[in-house]
């Protein structure tokens, strides 16, 4: 009897890397999709994304890919990616391996954020191009669901891990921490110490994605740990892994604007199914700091 065949879309990031190794340790074939300079070799590209599940027939598929920025200015690329990049592997399906089981990556950034813990079945909210890519892949999950695929959509919190660049700000902090303690910097610069997010484990948020996708009755959920740290928190306890004082070395980055205040998760419905993360803060920062 053949191995089961995954495919991931995206497999060049972090949660494609964690998330290879736990299916390949599961026994799947993994066929992993990666940013190349090829743009006929691309997840916007309809016929090659066609080729690929043609090919392979999988059992399921995994899109994880994105631009790793949020900002306005890359809207197109991350439309390409997010939006036409869904329709594509969603199309695909539909033509060509209808009992593939599909993962699409969301966001807690598509919410609406009132401060409170956001659960799948909160309201969406437009607040950024990036927000509305993540919007449509829903909608279009929902519509394709209606004709018989089973599409499954785990919504992202904050999360890191070593493989993390320094594109991403707690990569950077413990990062400029470390060069600090080595004599090579001397200052951090932080814009709102304030801001609580979550800082969950790549490693554990890629067992949630194999628990939700599982399922047969529940399609949506969110993937977080539920519990937010402040910047404040996370800087002080890197400064920590070299006993040194924080307030002695951090700055204020002028002219910060945040996303948001507060981002963190309701994962009650991922809870009930039997996941939850195994990693804390402190041990994120022990294996970020490698």
């Amino acid at each position: 009897m053949n191995n089961p065949t995954s495919i991931i879309f995206g497999g060049g990031g972090q949660d494609g890397f964690y998330l290879r190794l736990l299916l390949q340790q599961a026994g799947n074939e993994v066929i992993s999709i990666e940013r190349n300079n090829s743009e006929l070799e691309d997840i916007s590209n309809l016929e090659f994304v066609e080729k690929i599940i043609k090919k392979f027939n999988p059992e399921y598929i995994f899109h994880l890919a994105a631009n790793s920025s949020t900002r306005d200015e890359v809207w197109q690329q991350n439309h390409e990616t997010i939006s036409t990049g869904t329709l594509n592997i969603l199309e695909g399906v539909k033509l060509y391996s209808p009992l593939t089981k599909v993962f699409l990556s969301g966001s807690g950034l598509q919410f609406e954020n009132k401060g409170r813990p956001i659960k799948e079945t909160d309201p969406f909210a437009a607040t950024s191009m990036y927000a509305v890519s993540r919007i449509q892949t829903v909608y279009a999950a929902r519509y394709y669901r209606s004709l018989g695929l089973k599409v499954y959509i785990g919504y992202f919190f904050n999360h890191d891990s070593p493989h993390r660049t320094e594109r991403h700000i707690n990569k950077k902090i413990i990062e400029t921490v470390k060069n600090i303690a080595q004599g090579r910097c001397k200052e951090l610069f932080i814009g709102d110490l304030s801001i609580k997010k979550e800082f969950g484990f790549a490693g554990d948020i890629v067992k949630g994605i194999l628990t939700l996708i599982e399922q047969e009755k529940v399609f949506e959920s969110v993937i977080g740990t539920g519990v937010a740290h402040s910047i404040e928190e996370w800087v002080a306890i890197c400064f920590a892994l070299y006993s040194l004082n924080w307030q002695n070395f951090v700055k204020p980055l002028q002219n910060f604007i945040p996303e948001y205040k507060i981002l963190v998760s309701d994962p009650s419905t991922i809870f009930s199914l039997g996941w939850k993360p195994e990693t804390d803060i402190y041990l994120l920062a022990k294996m970020m700091n490698i």
